[in-house]
């Protein structure tokens, strides 16, 4: 399988457990690496033979600015289940930074990856 990724994608959301995230909202950071044959499209250079990445991107930054959750890992496979609906993608790859999750202790980041692929 080919990849296509696209690394940080950044959107606000309001998701978390504590009441202060869904109110204030922070910033998610989502890298998706999408697996596909991408020779089809290669072949005849063809757009509509492949998935297109802006798009990928731009339904991405909607579901993360969209309806809240509790659980990054819940927001991940919403992720995950959105690029799988691209008919080129068989399989997806998906990482969702919380920079600034309510951690008590200094921390980098917090992520969570999942790999799904069609049933």
């Amino acid at each position: 399988m080919d990849r296509v990724a696209l690394r940080g994608l950044r959107a606000r959301g309001h998701h978390g457990v504590f009441e202060r995230e869904r109110e204030e909202g922070q910033t998610f950071v989502v890298d998706v690496v999408l697996h596909m044959d991408t020779r089809p499209a290669a072949e005849t250079d063809d757009l509509t033979r492949t998935a297109h990445y802006g798009i990928v991107a731009e339904e991405v930054c909607a579901i993360v600015s969209g309806d809240p959750v509790d659980l990054i890992e819940t927001l991940a496979q919403r992720i995950a289940d959105q690029c799988l609906k691209h008919e080129p993608v068989q399989e997806v790859e998906v990482t969702v930074h919380k920079p600034d999750a309510p951690i008590t202790v200094p921390f980098d980041d917090v992520t969570i990856t999942i790999h799904r692929s069609r049933g």
